[in-house]
């Protein structure tokens, strides 16, 4: 196990049985992917409550401020914790164990589907479709990313699995047959 694995995994394991125990499970981990994205897209938040300088009360209060509308109490409560145990800066690891933990508990697979431009609607439903053919389930979580770099089509991951059907992946095979060819 990893070292971060083994910081982050005690958090998400007990977060998780709480959330279980009081029927929340399917709220904190919405209200996780809507926080960990937040984290992701706002460092300025992240450096400030991951700061040795800030002290841990004024860290606390912030937390507070800005969350205790939108966060379960009991996920009020793990951010607090991990304020008072100077983990607040791991909190995307810690986040994304829980989510880990929540989908093997679930066996939901994870894929993450990267294209060129935005999905339409129809797209994302006929994606979704394959995706769960080829996962042989139909509890199926898609991330969505937009790589322009792509060119056009895109790239499938599911698990060990890879379907690349992005127009760069096959210039990439082109080339690559060119070059053994030549």
């Amino acid at each position: 196990m990893p070292l971060l694995n083994s910081i982050t995994t005690p958090y998400a394991e007990a977060f998780l049985q709480v959330a279980d125990q009081q029927g929340e499970t399917d709220l904190v981990i919405d209200q996780a992917k809507a926080l960990l994205t937040l984290w992701q897209e706002t460092p300025s938040l992240r450096e400030a409550l991951a700061s040795p300088v800030i002290e841990v009360d004024v860290k606390k209060a912030v937390l507070v401020k800005l969350f205790s509308e939108q966060l379960a109490p009991s996920f009020l409560n793990l951010l607090k914790l991990l304020t008072d145990r100077q983990r607040i800066g791991v909190l995307d690891a810690v986040l994304e164990r829980l989510l880990e933990l929540y989908r093997e508990q679930r066996q939901i697979a994870l894929a993450t589907v990267t294209s060129a431009t935005p999905l339409s609607d129809e797209q994302k439903a006929q994606l979704s479709e394959k995706v769960q053919a080829v996962a042989g389930t139909h509890n199926v979580e898609i991330q969505l990313h937009v790589d322009p770099s792509l060119i056009g089509g895109f790239i499938v991951s599911l698990g060990s699995q890879v379907i690349d059907a992005s127009l760069s992946g096959q210039v990439r095979r082109l080339g690559l047959e060119l070059a053994r060819l030549g």
